[in-house]
């Protein structure tokens, strides 16, 4: 146990600026590579925090089901692409930016106009197509969150403005982890912890297993020093309701499934993960219109996508 230590053993950037990033663990007793491995992961996935667009405000738009005269993309194909755009900040404040262009032209990330805290990780992401002389305008409303947030669950007064967006702040996109039994001359055995993590490019997979383990050691540091507040004490009855996986209450649009897909699954009142996660893959082949091929797509997106494989 006095030997512990942790060692990056891979580290590579994949496309659209995302980061991988594998680390060792070595000298643990028998039994605490999965204590480690689950306390890690949960940390990792539901507890770094990131900044993403949250709203926008688009000139001449009312509703997420409009359409832009001379924009090749629709309101709901914009937003969905807006999503996309991968940022790092050097604030946890909310923050504002515009995009203002006339076309013809390909709009992409890299001509937002923004504030000066505020990095573009995938300049490139496609964001729409302007066919015409016509002009696009967007205000965008930038946030820094952990976990994620659903539209219904924003709330703001200047709702009559800005659309609003299911916001995934998550930067850790990915974790997995396995343990591997080590033996000694003596026949004792330890074990070593490997941890797979992938980010969105935001922060670097050393930067987030080294946060991850600042935030567990400041839990336990408030337990062993007994810094009680009527804030733990008291448990809202509502958060027994909310899921412990962080993926469950995602909306199906961030898997960004075809539109045949997509448009099955909201026909059967599937929106989120979770709901899709009711169903067996027997029993989604029985919707309406839904086949084979749409089926593999949504197995093979939430493997590449969540890690999540359907039995």
């Amino acid at each position: 146990m006095d030997n512990i230590s942790i060692k990056c053993i891979k580290s590579e950037k994949i496309k659209s600026g995302a980061s991988y990033g594998q680390f060792v663990i070595n000298s643990l007793s028998a039994g605490q590579g999965i204590t480690v491995g689950n306390q890690l992961r949960r940390v990792l996935l539901g507890d770094l925090g990131g900044t993403a667009i949250s709203a926008v405000r688009i000139a001449g738009v009312r509703h997420e089901f409009s359409t832009i005269p001379g924009v090749r993309e629709d309101i709901l194909e914009i937003l969905l692409n807006l999503k996309g755009i991968v940022f790092k900040s050097q604030t946890k404040e909310t923050q504002f930016g515009r995009l203002k262009i006339q076309g013809p032209t390909v709009v992409t990330a890299d001509l937002i106009q923004l504030p000066t805290n505020l990095e573009i990780i995938n300049p490139n992401n496609y964001i729409a197509t302007i066919s015409t002389a016509n002009v696009l305008e967007i205000e965008f409303k930038f946030e820094y969150g952990t976990g994620y947030k659903l539209a219904s669950q924003t709330f703001s007064d200047e709702v009559d403005s800005y659309l609003q967006l299911d916001t995934i702040f998550m930067p850790v996109q990915k974790v997995d982890f396995k343990i591997e039994n080590v033996y000694d001359s003596t026949n004792n055995i330890t074990e070593r912890l490997f941890i797979d993590i992938w980010t969105n490019g935001s922060i670097s997979p050393t930067e987030a297993i080294k946060s991850a383990c600042q935030i567990i050691i400041n839990l336990f540091k408030l337990l062993v020093e007994n810094k009680e507040t009527n804030e733990n004490l008291e448990l809202e009855t509502k958060n027994s309701s909310i899921s412990i996986e962080p993926y469950t209450n995602i909306a199906i649009e961030e898997l960004q499934l075809s539109v045949r897909a997509y448009n099955c699954l909201k026909k059967a009142q599937i929106n989120t993960v979770g709901d899709l996660l009711q169903y067996s893959p027997e029993k989604l082949q029985e919707l309406k219109n839904f086949g084979r091929k749409s089926a593999d797509e949504v197995f093979s997106t939430l493997k590449n996508k969540l890690g999540i494989i359907l039995k």
